[in-house]
């Protein structure tokens, strides 16, 4: 099975990353799960440094295939 690079970012206000990561997965679908579950743990009230607002997704090539922000919470949408 092929693996592919994904490239996780935590972004701050005005699109700033915060945190990054990056993730060897057999598809996109992994990337996200892992992606949601760092910008949730971003998010909790105790965590020091700038707020998170948005995680996007970067594939190896360098094309953002997800993004979701705090105003997509609710909505149970997002790009990608």
């Amino acid at each position: 099975m092929l693996r592919e690079t994904y490239h996780i970012e935590i972004v701050g206000p005005e699109d700033a990353p915060v945190q990054r990561a990056s993730v060897r997965t057999a598809g996109l679908e992994a990337a996200r799960e892992r992606a949601l579950r760092l910008f949730r743990r971003a998010r909790v009230p105790q965590r020091s440094g700038p707020a998170a607002e948005a995680v996007r997704i970067v594939d190896g090539a360098g094309t953002e295939v997800f993004r979701w922000s705090v105003w997509d919470e609710g909505t149970g949408r997002g790009r990608g």
